[in-house]
């Protein structure tokens, strides 16, 4: 098993353990494919010996993603979060890069920690990596989705090649007011469009096999109804009816989801009063129950912090316990 596999089987491990689903699996091609490893003995076993082995606090920890510094300096990390890391208090970093940068603090993973699980690295990798593409809007316009899969595909490889395995892309928000500032990073106003686009990006990032050392696992976002706030405000309320909801907005997403992605991103924004991040309706009724995701989901950036302000919760430690 390649670390990149231990990486995201760990965290789908403890995701597993808090809402009851299956683990991220090494093959994501398709749910078909997918489902093969779920019942697959072996991993099973493995994933129970894991469990058995880990603290309370080492399972926190895999749900645990800090961000790394960069500065005119280079890369850098806060040193509480490298004594977090040894403590195994923090399974994944944001924003590093660099092979030398991200070996280094991987092998504080490997040979400090207690359980030696590899950290999984994350970065917002939207239209290449060293080799620019056109934004996603651009290329959108095009209607080429081979190509949209090749961009995707060779974003994947140099994100790889500098120690990233985990993309927050594709953003698969239907975009409808020209007044919202992320219209560039989508596929635009139309569903149909949207859903294809979503679904050759799945396929670009991940290939047919994850342990492959040219790609990375990919992150649906931001579910949902981001890009439709009012008055084009981000961040801002979104009311609209389940028709709407179900006709228009979420088609990408689920195309992106079906395509195999291997994780999915909540939004800022509240959907009918109900931030989309503490909402049972979207994230257990949808994503789970009706679509049978099976990887699992990261808060967009400080999503869980700003429960507080939507007043859903009295403090962060508040909103922390009701995730």
């Amino acid at each position: 098993m390649t670390q990149k596999l231990m990486m995201l089987l760990t965290v789908g491990v403890v995701v597993f353990l808090s809402a009851c689903q299956q683990p991220l699996v090494k093959k994501v091609a398709t749910k078909h494919e997918a489902s093969k490893y779920f019942n697959d003995p072996v991993i099973t076993h493995k994933v129970d010996s894991v469990l058995s082995m880990m603290t309370l606090d080492e399972k926190i920890g895999q749900l645990t993603l800090y961000s790394s510094g960069w500065d005119k300096t280079g890369p850098s990390m806060n040193e509480n979060y490298i004594n977090d890391i040894k403590a195994g208090r923090c399974g994944n970093i944001f924003n590093a890069f660099s092979p030398d940068y991200n070996r280094k603090l991987q092998k504080i993973a490997m040979e400090q920690t207690r359980m030696k699980i590899p950290l999984l690295f994350g970065y917002d990798v939207i239209h290449g990596q060293k080799t620019i593409f056109p934004i996603p809007l651009g290329e959108a316009a095009s209607w080429d989705l081979k190509s949209i899969q090749k961009t995707a595909s060779a974003a994947a490889a140099e994100a790889a090649a500098a120690g990233i395995q985990w993309t927050y892309a594709p953003m698969c928000d239907i975009a409808r007011d020209p007044r919202w500032g992320r219209v560039s990073e989508g596929a635009g106003e139309d569903p149909y469009l949207g859903s294809k686009i979503a679904a050759a990006r799945v396929h670009g990032f991940q290939g047919t096999d994850l342990a492959s050392d040219t790609t990375v696992v990919a992150c649906v976002k931001h579910f949902a109804a981001y890009g439709a706030p009012e008055a084009g405000r981000d961040y801002n309320t979104v009311d609209m009816s389940e028709r709407k909801l179900r006709d228009v907005y979420l088609p990408p997403y689920k195309a992106a989801v079906d395509a195999g992605a291997g994780t999915v991103m909540t939004s800022f924004n509240d959907l009918n009063g109900v931030p989309a991040t503490a909402s049972h309706f979207l994230m257990t009724d949808i994503l789970r129950k009706e679509w049978g995701f099976n990887g699992f989901v990261v808060t967009d950036y400080t999503a869980i912090n700003e429960l507080v302000p939507h007043g859903i919760a009295k403090d962060d430690k508040d909103a922390a316990a009701l995730q």
